[in-house]
Formats: C-alpha cells, sequence, structure tokens
C-alpha cells in the first residue's frame, strides 16, 4: 500500500499555513518527533488528545508503508520557566511537597502514563528518551550556540539572543507569526529576567539556587537546562538536523516550537522542521479543565467511571471514537452527552464488523466497493481527515446492514476487499478497540435503569427495605449507584 509514491498525502503545515504535498527526506522513510509530557503529575485529558492524534498519525504512516522513527520525549527534569510564578519547577515541587526524591515522581508518573497510553491502545514511540538522558548534549549545543554569538552567560546562566538572532537576518516569530515587538510586549515577568538583554530572550541554562534540588555541572554554573532546549537536542540526535513532521498541542507553538526553530537553526543553518503540526485543545463540558475549578477528569476515571462528570464508565474503544470524530486542529468538546452519542456509534460500528462474514454473496454487487475504498483513503491524505473518514465507514455499515436484511448484494471478491479496508481503518489506523466489555452493555445499561426506576418508586413509596436491596445486590454483582442531585447514575466495577 505504498501511497507515498505517489505523493497524495497532504499535511496543514503550520509554518506555511497551507496543505502542502508531503514528500520525505529519504523516500520511504520518515522521521517524526512529538513533545511528550512533563512528568510530575497524571497524565491529562487534553495532553492524552494530543497524543491519540500522532498514535493515529503514526499509524496512518505505517499503513501506507513508511519506515518511521517516532521519537516522543519524556521531560523528567523540571523547568524554572515553566513555573515561574513560584520559582520553583513543578517536578521539584511536587518531590516537595511529597517528601521523595524527584526521580521518584518522575518514575510514577512515567509508570502512569505508559499504563493509560496502553489503555488507550497506543503504539508505542520508536525512541522515547528524557531530558536527564541527554544533559551532556545539551550542554554542547549550548556551547556551539555561544560560539556563534548568539547566547551569553550572566551570573552563571546563558540565555538566547533573539535581537541577535533577527539582526543576522533570521526570522524569531517565523512560526507563530508574531514579531519581536509583540513578543516584548507579551513577555512575563520571568525570573531572571533583570539579567536579559532583551525581554524575549530566553534561557539555555539556568544557574540552581539553593532550593532547587535537580541540579547538573557545567562551564557556567550548577544549573539545569532550559525548557526548549531538549527537544532540540533530541529531534537532532535521533532524526537529524531536519527531521519530516514535528507534532505537538497548539499550546506549545508559542514560544516553545518558536524557541526551538531559533535554537536548531542557529547551530545548522538550516530550517529543522520540514511540517509542524499542532493538535488543538480540549474542552470539558465547554470549558477549559482545570483542577482548581473541578472541571477535569483523568483517562483512568473515563474507564472505571469513578468520577462526577460522567453518568457511566466508557470504554478505551468509545473514546477514541469520539477523539477520531473530530478534526485534530480542531477543538473537541468532551462531556457526557457527546461520550453517549459516540458509544451508540461505536457500537454500530462495532456491529457491522462483527456480521461481515456472515454477509451472503452474491453474482454483483449493489455498492462500489473500490470508489468507496478510494474515498477512505482520500480523507486520510487531505491531512488526516479523520471525521470524514468515519462518515465513509458508516456508508459501509449501512450497506452490511442492507445486505444483511437482503436489501443489497456484494460478491464475494467485493466483501473480501471491504473487510480488508474496514478493518484496517477501524483497528490498524485510527486503533479503535473491540472492547468484549462493551458488547450487550447496551442491553446492561437497559436493565440498571429499569432497576433504577423501580428503586426510585420505592423511595418515594418510603419502601426503604426494597430501595436498601436493590442497591446492594447491585453492588454484590458489581454495579454501584450514585444519588445526586439530577438523579441516580452508575458505574460498573
Amino acid at each position: 500500500m505504498e501511497l507515498y509514491k505517489e505523493n497524495q498525502l497532504k499535511i496543514y503545515n503550520s509554518l506555511s499555513k497551507s496543505k502542502e504535498v508531503f514528500k520525505t527526506v529519504t523516500e520511504g522513510r520518515v522521521g517524526m518527533y512529538v513533545c511528550g509530557p512533563t512528568v510530575y503529575s497524571n497524565v491529562h485529558l487534553g495532553n492524552l488528545r494530543t497524543f491519540m492524534s500522532f498514535d493515529m498519525v503514526f499509524r496512518y504512516l505505517l499503513h501506507l508503508g513508511y519506515k518511521v522513527r517516532y521519537v516522543r520525549n519524556i521531560t523528567d527534569a523540571g523547568h524554572l520557566e515553566s513555573d515561574a510564578e513560584e520559582g520553583e519547577d513543578k517536578i521539584a515541587k511536587k518531590a516537595r511537597l511529597e517528601e521523595i526524591e524527584p526521580m521518584e515522581v518522575v518514575q510514577r508518573y512515567t509508570v502512569d502514563f505508559h499504563e493509560v497510553t496502553a489503555k488507550y491502545n497506543f503504539l508505542p514511540p520508536s525512541i522515547e528518551p528524557t531530558a536527564t538522558g541527554h544533559i551532556v548534549e545539551q550542554i554542547e549545543m549550548i556551547k556551539e550556540i555561544m560560539d556563534k554569538g548568539l547566547a551569553y552567560e550572566v551570573n552563571g546562566s546563558v540565555y538566547f539572543d533573539v535581537m541577535q538572532y533577527n539582526e543576522e537576518g533570521n526570522n524569531y516569530g517565523i512560526l507563530s507569526g508574531r514579531n519581536v515587538e509583540d513578543a516584548i510586549h507579551n513577555t512575563r515577568a520571568l525570573d531572571g529576567q533583570s539579567e536579559k538583554k532583551n525581554p524575549q530572550d530566553f534561557a539555555l541554562w539556568k544557574r540552581a539556587d539553593e532550593r532547587h534540588i535537580m541540579r547538573w555541572p557545567s562551564p557556567w554554573s550548577d544549573g539545569f537546562p532550559g525548557w526548549h532546549l531538549e527537544c532540540s537536542v533530541m529531534s537532532s540526535k535521533y532524526l537529524g538536523e531536519q527531521i519530516d513532521i514535528h507534532g505537538g498541542g497548539m499550546d506549545l507553538k508559542f514560544p516553545h516550537h518558536e524557541c526551538e526553530i531559533a535554537q536548531s537553526h542557529a547551530c545548522s543553518g538550516v530550517q529543522p522542521v520540514n511540517y509542524w503540526m499542532h493538535a488543538n485543545m480540549l474542552l470539558l463540558n465547554g470549558q477549559k479543565m482545570s483542577k482548581s475549578t473541578g472541571n477535569s477528569i483523568l483517562p483512568d476515571e473515563i474507564l472505571s467511571g469513578d468520577n462526577t462528570i460522567l453518568s457511566k464508565a466508557f470504554g478505551a474503544g468509545v473514546v477514541r471514537f469520539f477523539a477520531m470524530q473530530a478534526h485534530y486542529r480542531s477543538i473537541l468538546d468532551f462531556s457526557n452527552d457527546a461520550l453517549l452519542a459516540s458509544e451508540k456509534g461505536y457500537h454500530k460500528l462495532m456491529e457491522a464488523l462483527s456480521i461481515l462474514q456472515q454477509l451472503k454473496t452474491s453474482k454483483e454487487s449493489s455498492f462500489d466497493v473500490l470508489a468507496w475504498k478510494q474515498k477512505c483513503y482520500d480523507a486520510m491524505n487531505d491531512d488526516f481527515n479523520t471525521p470524514i473518514l468515519i462518515a465513509h465507514l458508516f456508508e459501509a455499515v449501512k450497506f452490511i446492514n442492507q445486505v444483511k436484511d437482503d436489501k443489497g448484494t456484494i460478491t464475494q471478491k467485493d466483501l473480501e476487499l471491504l473487510s480488508t479496508t474496514l478493518n484496517a481503518f477501524v483497528y490498524d489506523i485510527l486503533g479503535l478497540i473491540n472492547d468484549a466489555k462493551d458488547q450487550g452493555s447496551d442491553k446492561l445499561d437497559g436493565v440498571v435503569e429499569l432497576l433504577i426506576k423501580l428503586r426510585k418508586e420505592a423511595r418515594d413509596n418510603k419502601d426503604w427495605a426494597l430501595s436498601d436491596q436493590i442497591r446492594d445486590e447491585l453492588a454484590e454483582l458489581g454495579i454501584q449507584l450514585k444519588d445526586g442531585r439530577e438523579g441516580t447514575t452508575f458505574s460498573v466495577n
């Protein structure tokens, strides 16, 4: 399935703001780098959506026949600039509060990240390097930038000189479209701001004060690398000076990716990335996710149903299907109603797949399977347009049901092509899971809802014994009832 030779795959390139035909540096090989998690807490649902989007991209490139080296880093060194208002990096802060070593924090949440991504059926990346494993290379890159006259040292800290970089004919702001004046106007009051020549300069190395637990020796001070440096180092080490695809969340476009471009270009003299891709944010009930306001939910809480947001537990396959119904560059609103609607569509799709091999074949087909297959590829080749792809998949679902009900016909050859193509897009590319626990869940939901209704009638009639009996016997079966102001919901353990 080497469609790349036909140059059909078009990607929206954030650098050029247009869809361009994807061309690899070396035919048939793709290098893709995605900014991974900072492991100081459980992986956020919004982060999971970003990584899920690039898991889909990875899967599709593999399906097309590319040899893909997918690098996704682990940020296991806290950075002062990422939590500047408090003057303490996030990993060290967590370690201090829990009275444990920073690397215990890193280990705990790296393991959590891997467990969550496995539950949601992510393919592991080809390489998963860590920031702390590349301190030597980061120091060497700083030396190279300083030798080029594009960085300076002040009191043991080293800063990238943005004004000098631009004066030499470069363009800090090429990705985000911001000019230097805007950067100055919007610069926060970061720690060490007074040390900088210019407000928009960013740290390559920071001298550690007595509060900073994580520190390393360098030619300038005992300190730690700047946040942006690690990705420039690791992407170039494993993928070369100019890589095919660099991905991350939309919030990383500025300043993180902008600074990456400046650092890497300062060293190599070439644009470091051919295609910048950014996944958009995930809302929860129309609002920005926030732990402080309670408007948040963890990926594991979706699977268990142990939360106050959803009416019940949902399988990982349903969540992936929900995410793929929106384009990766679109804002996606996560809610109970949205998941319930996605669950219905997910079950229709899985049911159609389950009856494929039971279909009777005929001498003719009433559905053009070959044309349908091409439409599926056209959708994915148009900047990985999964919502359009899913619409085409449901054209096939409708046809499958027609054949089942003797309202359509299909030849044996077309049935084999339909089955192969449908399974490839559903399982290999979208990464959906046919969860065994989801089978028959609609009927189970109906039975439990009926018991909840009977229990409510018992409570209205002050028949507390019957009400408690229904609750307790459901609990013994692993079905927990939760009474709230809006009624009773349930979760299955």
